[in-house]
């Protein structure tokens, strides 16, 4: 799947690929005003706060660096038959950003479908989990005290301006669960500096930073975090763990007498870790991953005419002759050979529109692509989804 806006990120931050993730602090400017405003914008983020029922700690609002209490921004909106629904009070809303306010919207992607796409286009590209916050600051708000994140994250800024600081590790590769709680932060200043509409920032895990408009004056501020946690030693001694289960030997209790059965079990440990290298866990984390949230297909409603593949990650196609295997999010189907053309369109992550793509893909596509929307591996393109891919991630004929 070629999204714009990784290709814009690649080449402002010198990538090729997403082998560089985590590695070190990198910035760069996307120079396509049209594209950084496509993303998101700050009114498009208050119509989703409008329309939508949202909830702390999902919608969060922060002024003169502490939390906003829910009271003084939410409201029930009562219906006509009594029916209450906690919805965001636009109107006191307004009230806080015109005084300087700071609003986050965690897992942005789960709202907006252009945010979906987007992190689906980065979670096939680096082949890792990702998920979208966005922060809007206005006025001179001031934003988070000098913090780290767990995972490594991609920041565009999008609209107005913000300061940013930014120091280096003070442990190296620290994690959420870890054996040392990291609470001092790194003298060393990686960087210091305003972003503006288009500039791009990597900031790998464990680097300290901070961003405010404390004193900027009147303005604003839009950017948007990706954050991408990558697996570790540490998630493959756990996969492992779960493996263990299959073997009598991990089942029984612990004798604290017997040093030699202490001695079998390290060796049973150590002949699992060989049989289920970290390459084997991360192949199956990738197609072991549940299917994602999509509309329902229902004919009631009309025939199947666009759809596209909504996998977490590419799924896996898998030629064995007359047959074709597809591995993807817990399942593994198996086809004839035949649908071959048509798996790689309707797999490729782009829009596939059914009625123009029956010569490049064989005239089985419309029969393969009812089937993988009924296994939730392809989704019927709706209008709303659609949007997400327009402008940025072309179809699958173009």
């Amino acid at each position: 799947m070629e999204h714009r806006l990784i290709q814009a990120v690649e080449k402002a931050l010198g990538w090729n690929g997403a082998e560089a993730l985590g590695t070190q602090f990198v910035r760069g400017h996307v120079d396509d005003p049209d594209l950084v405003s496509r993303i998101l914008t700050p009114n498009r983020l208050l119509d989703i706060a409008m329309r939508r029922s949202l909830y702390r700690p999902q919608f969060r609002c922060f002024r003169k660096g502490e939390e906003v209490h829910p009271a003084v921004y939410y409201t029930d909106s009562v219906s006509p038959r009594g029916q209450s629904i906690s919805m965001v009070n636009m109107r006191s809303l307004g009230s806080l950003l015109r005084e300087g306010a700071t609003l986050i919207l965690d897992q942005a992607n789960v709202f907006d479908p252009t945010m979906e796409v987007t992190c689906r286009a980065l979670q096939w590209w680096s082949h890792e989990r990702v998920q979208v916050n966005a922060y809007l600051t206005t006025n001179d708000a001031a934003g988070f005290p000098l913090h780290w994140d767990d995972h490594d994250v991609l920041i565009v800024q999008l609209a107005g301006e913000k300061d940013w600081e930014v120091r280096g590790t003070s442990r190296t590769a620290p994690m959420y669960r870890d054996a040392d709680p990291n609470t001092t932060p790194s003298e060393d200043v990686v960087w210091s500096g305003t972003m503006t509409p288009g500039d791009v920032m990597h900031i790998p895990r464990g680097h300290w930073h901070q961003a405010t408009r404390t004193g900027s004056g009147t303005g604003k501020s839009l950017h948007v975090t990706f954050g991408i946690t990558k697996r570790t030693g540490a998630s493959w001694l756990a996969w492992l763990a779960d493996w263990s289960r299959e073997h009598e030997i991990f089942r029984h209790d612990l004798d604290r007498t017997v040093a030699a059965d202490h001695q079998t079990l390290t060796g049973a440990a150590a002949r699992l870790a060989a049989e289920r290298a970290p390459a084997d866990f991360l192949r199956t984390y990738e197609h072991e991953t549940t299917p994602a949230r999509q509309v329902p297909f229902l004919d009631i409603f009309g025939d199947l005419e666009a759809v596209v593949c909504t996998t977490h990650f590419p799924p896996r196609i898998e030629e064995n002759g007359a047959t074709v295997d597809v591995v993807t999010s817990g399942r593994k189907l198996t086809l004839s050979a035949k649908a071959l053309p048509a798996l790689r369109l309707l797999l490729s992550g782009k829009p596939v529109y059914l009625g123009e793509v029956a010569t490049a893909g064989g005239t089985e596509v419309a029969e393969v692509a009812a089937i993988l929307v009924e296994e939730e591996i392809c989704a019927p393109l709706t209008p709303d989804l659609s949007s997400g891919y327009t402008g940025l991630v072309t179809n699958a004929l173009s």
